[in-house]
């Protein structure tokens, strides 16, 4: 018995078509094979260094102003 019944997999499989519809069984495949690809690529990826961050400067850390801004 259990999940290895053929006839349970019908059930489950008729439930999902009532519950999700037709339409949206193929795109719930395709994104939860999108999500695996990208969660193995992350897990192989886990032992590389990170990519370095970006610096952000903003107009004080360069000595610019803002010219919208009027000075006070």
């Amino acid at each position: 018995m259990g999940l290895r019944d053929p006839f349970i997999w019908v059930i489950i499989l008729v439930l999902a078509v009532l519950f999700f519809g037709t339409k949206k069984i193929p795109d719930l495949a395709k994104n939860l094979g999108q999500g695996l690809k990208e969660f193995k690529k992350a897990t192989k990826d886990e032992g590389k260094e990170p990519p370095p961050a970006i610096a952000s400067t903003t107009p004080k850390e360069t000595g610019e102003e803002k010219k919208d801004e009027p000075k006070a």
